[in-house]
């Protein structure tokens, strides 16, 4: 997750999550969330979603082609309501972003889907504006989120309050936060403290090191220490699978840190890639993930429609689409009003809903690594009157 946010572009501006989709549905109002495959009213709607084709980059090529494959599969599961769906490339810059979107909305568009990258999604979120036009972006990046602009990723801060209230809970209130020494690790810090507050914890200490191997072996003796003379039950880790993580987390161990006594939380998805379950240091260890058994429907749906796997973001093309159709559905337009009703929306990954402020709460379950496997040790929450909410 960390390792997404700085290879995205090297730049904060265009972090995306690598975080598995969940598949929504827009909500009845006053009731529960509404599956996007209900029968309904009828509906009819122009969608332009926005892709970062035509860069010239084999990966961006890979991932439009995924979004608007999942895109098109979640417009063939509509019913009662007609999609127009048209693609635009972006290239991944801002620039042709919003002239996409500006084409896009000369040609009728009644709301934007993408872009992925955040500088693309802000500069098309302040020229849609003017138009009266929502747009419901791929990325994680809060900073872009307002107005008439939607993050669809999953945010450390949804991750962060989802895990804080089950540590409390879970009696591991006292917390000692480790991140890594640069831009995406001090985010993950200041989410980690935010929720931990939010669920009524104590952060008991914070310890950082630099970015390398060499900071990750000299700072671990004295994260031990202070673990132990601060009496923390738990230690939030802000290192990802493809950074820190598997160094880390043995050294701490190495170094005498008795992981039974003080729990590791990880902000990130600590099961991908799968073989991270292997990792000594790991076991027993805590992270959030959308509800498995669900999202391996949509992933077996995709396979089956396209013959290859998803990428690990596709699944919000499909969110977006469904949300939009259920909305249509109900002869609701796509304003913040309607996009921010209480009740959220549902689908095979979990519900979410988007917040005032254009981020988003996503229903997590909480997973134990035992045994180099993953238990799903609370399940995600099914409504947000629920537990974890």
């Amino acid at each position: 997750m960390l390792s997404a946010m700085l290879r995205a572009r090297k730049s904060l501006g265009r972090l995306f999550l690598v975080f598995l989709g969940l598949l929504v549905a827009a909500c009845v109002p006053g009731g529960g969330p509404l599956s996007g495959a209900q029968q309904g009213g009828p509906g009819n709607v122009q969608v332009a979603l926005l892709v970062p084709g035509g860069s010239g980059q084999s990966s961006d090529a890979v991932l439009a082609s995924s979004l608007e494959n999942a895109a098109r599969l979640a417009v063939a599961d509509l019913s009662g309501v007609g999609i127009d769906l048209r693609v635009y490339p972006t290239g991944g810059q801002p620039g042709q972003a919003v002239a996409a979107a500006q084409q896009a909305a000369d040609e009728g568009a009644q709301v934007i889907l993408g872009p992925v990258f955040a500088e693309e999604a802000n500069a098309v979120g302040v020229a849609m504006a003017a138009r009266g036009l929502s747009v419901l972006a791929f990325s994680n990046n809060p900073a872009i989120a307002g107005g008439n602009v939607f993050v669809l990723g999953p945010t450390f801060d949804n991750t962060a309050r989802r895990l804080a209230s089950h540590a409390v809970r879970a009696g591991k209130g006292q917390v000692m936060i480790v991140h890594d020494r640069n831009t995406a690790g001090e985010l993950g810090r200041d989410a980690i403290q935010r929720g931990v507050a939010a669920a009524g914890g104590s952060v008991v200490a914070v310890s950082s090191y630099e970015f390398s191997q060499s900071g990750v072996s000299g700072a671990a003796p004295g994260i031990v220490q202070t673990a132990k003379a601060k009496g923390a039950t738990a230690m939030f880790l802000t290192a990802d699978t493809a950074g820190a993580l598997p160094l880390l987390s043995q050294l701490l161990a190495d170094n005498g840190l008795d992981t039974g006594a003080t729990k590791f939380i990880g902000l990130t998805r600590w099961d991908i890639p799968a073989q991270t379950l292997g990792l000594p240091g790991v076991q027993g260890g805590w992270f959030a993930l959308p509800d498995p058994g669900l999202y391996a429907q949509f992933q077996s749906r995709y396979q089956s429609a396209y013959g290859a796997a998803p990428h690990p973001i596709a699944g919000l093309a499909y969110d977006g689409i469904a949300a939009i159709g259920a909305l249509a559905r109900q002869g609701r337009d796509f304003s913040p009003g309607s996009l921010t009703q209480g009740s959220g929306f549902a689908g095979v990954s979990g519900i979410f809903r988007f917040r005032a402020d254009g981020t988003n709460e996503r229903g997590l379950a909480i997973a134990e690594i035992r045994n180099n496997q993953v238990v799903v040790i609370d399940p995600a929450p099914r409504s947000f009157a629920g537990a974890g909410f």
